[in-house]
C-alpha cells in the first residue's frame, strides 16, 4: 500500500470515463444524454473533466479549476431546490503522462489505484457531464492509501481485485453498488489505456453531446500525472433510489478478493472496522450540508 497525500494531487489533472460498466448509465438516468455519441455497443461513451489544475485563464470552465478532492468529507451544496447526490463508486487510476514530441499524449503509465468516489449531482438538463461533477471543495473523494500498480492487465496483479460501496446511515449499513470484480469493467487494462489516449487525441466535444475537448484542456497545462475515475459500477437496488443526506457516511472500498471475501468486507463495514481490512483501499466520507 502507498500513501496518496491530497497536496500531491493538486497539480494532477482529473477526468473520468463515462459508461464503462454495463447498465450504470441507465440506472443513473443518463443513457439518453449519449444518443448523439458514436460508440461501439460495448465501449465506454467518452471522457469528461472534473478538475483542471491551474489559474482561471478562460480556456476551460472556471468551476473546473476548484480542487474537489477529499479523503473524508462530501459537502452537499445548499439550494432552494432538491439536491440529489449519489455515490459513484469507482476505481481511481493514478497514472504518469508520457507526451509525444508534438505535445499530444503518447501513453498513460499506471502508478497506483485507489478507492474513488465520483460523486454526482443529478441535474436533469445539464448540457455537459462536468456540470454534475465539481461544485467546489469536498465534491469528490479519493482514498488516502492505494495499491502501487504498474500493470492493469485483466489477468495481472489486479485480477482478483474487487470494488464495493456502502452507505452508513445511523446504525444501518446498506450496499450501495454491486460488489464487482475489476476485470468486469467493459474496458480494462491496456485496452482501456489505449482507448483513453485515443479519446484524448480525438474527442472534441460538441453542443449536441455532453462531452468536452478533454485532451485540449490537458495539453494546455501539460500535467505530469492524471487521476482517472475509470467508471462506476452498477447500483444495488438501495443505491439506485437513495440520495445522500447530512450525516451519512459514504464508503467505497477497492480490495484484494484473494485476501478478503465480500462477506468479510460487508461485516467489517457493519462493525465500523473497515479501516482494519489489511488488503484494501478504503474511502469513507462524511456527508455534511454546506452552509
Amino acid at each position: 500500500m502507498i500513501d496518496l497525500p491530497l497536496d500531491d494531487l493538486r497539480a494532477t489533472f482529473g477526468f473520468g470515463v463515462a459508461g464503462n460498466f454495463a447498465g450504470h448509465l441507465e440506472q443513473a438516468g443518463e443513457a439518453g444524454d449519449f444518443v448523439n455519441v458514436a460508440a461501439a455497443a460495448e465501449a465506454p461513451k467518452g471522457i469528461f473533466p472534473w478538475f483542471v489544475p491551474g489559474p482561471d485563464d478562460g480556456r476551460v470552465p472556471a468551476f473546473l479549476r476548484a480542487f474537489p478532492l477529499s479523503n473524508d468529507a462530501i459537502a452537499k451544496p445548499g439550494s432552494s431546490e432538491p439536491v440529489n447526490l449519489q455515490i459513484e463508486p469507482e476505481v481511481g487510476l493514478l497514472a504518469r503522462v508520457r507526451y509525444a514530441a508534438d505535445g499530444a499524449v503518447d501513453a498513460l503509465e499506471p502508478q497506483a489505484i485507489a478507492a474513488f468516489n465520483d460523486c454526482s449531482i443529478r441535474r436533469p438538463g445539464a448540457s455537459k457531464i462536468s456540470e454534475k461533477k465539481n461544485w467546489g471543495t469536498d465534491s469528490k473523494g479519493v482514498a488516502a492509501r492505494g495499491f502501487a500498480v504498474e500493470d492493469l492487465s485483466p489477468d495481472g496483479p489486479t485480477a482478483r481485485f474487487r470494488l464495493a460501496s456502502f452507505l452508513r446511515r445511523g446504525e444501518r449499513v446498506d450496499a450501495y453498488g454491486l460488489d464487482s470484480p475489476l476485470p468486469e469493467y467493459s474496458y480494462y487494462g491496456q485496452q482501456l489505456l489505449d482507448w483513453i489516449v485515443d479519446r484524448l487525441a480525438h474527442q472534441v466535444g460538441s453542443p449536441e453531446t455532453p462531452l468536452e475537448p478533454v485532451g485540449a484542456y490537458l495539453r494546455a497545462g501539460r500535467p505530469e500525472q492524471v487521476l482517472v475515475g475509470i467508471g462506476a459500477t452498477r447500483y444495488a437496488p438501495f443505491g439506485e433510489t437513495t440520495f445522500l443526506r447530512d450525516g451519512d457516511d459514504s464508503i467505497v472500498i477497492v480490495y484484494d478478493g484473494g485476501v478478503h471475501a465480500p462477506e468479510q468486507v460487508l461485516a467489517a463495514v457493519r462493525s465500523g472496522d473497515e479501516d482494519r481490512l489489511a488488503a484494501a483501499s478504503v474511502l469513507r466520507q462524511h456527508v455534511r450540508d454546506r452552509a
